[in-house]
């Protein structure tokens, strides 16, 4: 080899050393984490969102022996949050949980450019951590038992209302959906949260709401509410006797609900790949199962790229969705 030659690698070599510390900063400084990592979630204290959100921020925490702190931000329908982290330095240690709502947000908002985040490109997939299935309950006062029986009574002209925690949820989406594949009004009440829109179907100032298993749990085993359908393309181990609405004839008709962490673009490699394994473990771990299932959650898991094709597949068949049937938030 010549001195030119020598000196032409070195050269190259130096570069490429620099290029790689430049573009792992986190590990640059040490081991990571080397500090508290923060976790935002884009909704209040107290809901599902938060409890499975702290759930694993406390397994996480103690894995890699730092503090995971949650720290809400809501607002906007989880915009203000999201774009919160899609702007923060992308060094590992803030990080999003986040349900779907995440997707569809932007596409159901009138949000500025300053408000607004990009869902497809502005974030790294950490992890699908659980889903959510969807169920449409019935308060029995209503006098139905099946969904068939629920769109004949739309048919026959009986005015039928459905609840959602708000308006541009996927729960909204999936109501609208149905009402469009069945040829039916049934006309939608948007609450603030699951909590509200729950206590009032089982009160009869709403005759069904499309939810989370979780939230009606109690109410089922009671009798209190009737379940009709599930929106999940598959049934759901929760309740397997609640037929899926592709087995009652609208094929096309699947959203369900799933949460996840992301991290800002530019999140190094390393960092992702180690958040998740731990997370893949954590979501194995039979007390985690046990919890989950108590928001009606199954845990998920898989590769980074898992939660990227759900995110990008989502934001292609309900955003055709929403613009087709111009949902809004209100």
């Amino acid at each position: 080899m010549t001195l030119s030659t020598r000196r032409h690698v070195l050269s190259l070599a130096t570069a490429l050393a620099a290029s790689a510390f430049v573009a792992t900063p986190a590990l640059a400084q040490g081991e990571y984490p080397s500090k508290p990592i923060t976790v935002v979630v884009s909704y209040p204290p107290g809901g599902d969102t938060d409890a499975i959100a702290r759930l694993f921020a406390d397994k996480l925490s103690a894995r890699l022996k730092q503090p995971v702190i949650i720290d809400n931000k809501p607002g906007a329908g989880g915009a203000l949050g999201n774009n919160y982290v899609g702007r923060a330095a992308n060094d590992g240690y803030t990080l999003l949980f986040t349900p779907n709502p995440f997707t569809t947000a932007p596409l159901v908002m009138k949000l500025s450019p300053s408000a607004s985040y990009d869902v497809l490109h502005g974030f790294e997939p950490i992890i699908n951590t659980a889903t959510q299935p969807l169920v449409l309950v019935a308060n029995p006062g209503l006098g139905v038992k099946t969904l068939p029986e629920l769109i004949a009574m739309a048919k026959a002209g009986k005015p039928v209302t459905y609840a959602s925690p708000g308006a541009g949820s996927p729960m909204h989406i999936l109501g609208e959906w149905l009402n469009q594949a069945a040829g039916v009004k049934i006309t939608h009440v948007p609450y603030r949260g699951v909590g509200p829109s729950v206590t009032d179907v089982v009160a009869g100032h709403v005759n069904t709401a499309w939810v989370t298993f979780g939230a009606v749990r109690q109410y089922l085993q009671a009798g209190k509410l009737v379940p009709l359908a599930i929106g999940d393309a598959q049934r759901s181990r929760l309740a397997p006797e609640v037929p899926t609405l592709r087995e009652l004839g609208y094929k096309d008709v699947v959203v369900g609900s799933w949460n996840g962490f992301f991290a800002p673009k530019g999140t190094p490699a390393p960092v992702v790949k180690m958040l998740n394994a731990h997370l893949n473990e954590i979501v194995k771990q039979p007390e985690v199962v046990e919890k989950l299932a108590i928001f009606g959650a199954l845990p998920a898991g898989g590769a980074p790229e898992v939660l990227g094709k759900i995110n990008a597949s989502d934001y292609v068949v309900m955003g055709k969705v929403i613009q087709d049937l111009g949902i809004v938030a209100e």
